[in-house]
Parts: C-alpha cells; sequence; structure tokens
C-alpha cells in the first residue's frame, strides 16, 4: 500500500514536469512610461519592459491595430517571428519593429539559462487599453 501511494505520487509528480516543460513559462511585461504625444492628437507613447527568464516564452498574439512598435534588446537575446517575416534572434542593442497589424508568432528567451529583456515603445491610440491579445 505505502509503495503504491509513493508510486501515485511519483507519477503525479512526473505528469506536472511533463506538462510544465511542454508549455514555456511566460514573461513578465511591466508598462514603464505612458505619455500623450502632444503634437498628434489621440495618440500616446507607451513604453513597455518585457522580461522573460529562462527558456520563457508568451503564445502568439497581436497588438492594437494602431499600434507601431520599436523594440531593443537590453539584455540576453530573444527569438522572434512576425508574420511574413523569417524568424530571427536578436541580442544586446539590436532592434525590430512590429507595423500596424502584425501577427506575432514567436516572442521568447534565446537562452535556456540567461535571462532576457527589452524595451518596446508603442506608439497607438490613446483610448487603446489592451496591449496584447494572444491568438486563438
Amino acid at each position: 500500500m505505502i509503495i503504491r501511494n509513493l508510486l501515485a505520487a511519483l507519477f503525479a509528480a512526473l505528469s506536472i514536469s511533463a506538462a510544465s516543460a511542454a508549455e514555456p513559462p511566460a514573461g513578465k511585461v511591466t508598462v514603464v512610461f505612458d505619455r500623450a504625444i502632444s503634437n498628434l492628437p489621440g495618440k500616446s507613447m507607451r513604453g513597455v519592459m518585457v522580461e522573460y527568464g529562462p527558456g520563457a516564452a508568451s503564445p502568439s498574439h497581436t497588438h492594437p491595430k494602431t499600434a507601431f512598435i520599436y523594440a531593443t534588446v537590453l539584455e540576453g537575446a530573444f527569438r522572434i517571428k512576425v508574420k511574413g517575416e523569417p524568424e530571427r534572434v536578436y541580442h544586446v542593442g539590436e532592434n525590430f519593429v512590429e507595423e500596424p497589424g502584425s501577427v506575432h508568432l514567436v516572442s521568447a528567451n534565446a537562452s535556456d539559462s540567461q535571462p532576457a529583456r527589452l524595451l518596446a515603445v508603442f506608439v497607438l491610440d490613446t483610448e487603446e487599453k489592451t496591449l496584447v491579445t494572444p491568438l486563438q
């Protein structure tokens, strides 16, 4: 009886680990500034810090249709794929752009052992509150 219970507990723990390994952990996203653009009525600029631990990624997603995004890697490396473009790894100091209406298919830390961090600057409609919409 004790051995059967231990085996059941071990199997449950392995199942949880396997399920966790199948989906990388999500990253941390923090709005670091939000300011209206005075000479562009109805438009704002939002800075967003994106931090991924080792192996972390976010699901495929879109951003607001009005959002133009410029991102710079501050730490580590990011694996990025925007629909219609080849997948690429961006390292510290490199940057990329997402045009309005882009579909972000891959956004992941390129390393399984080091953290990664980038600053994404959004120019978008001021009333827009949802910055990321996961694809179904």
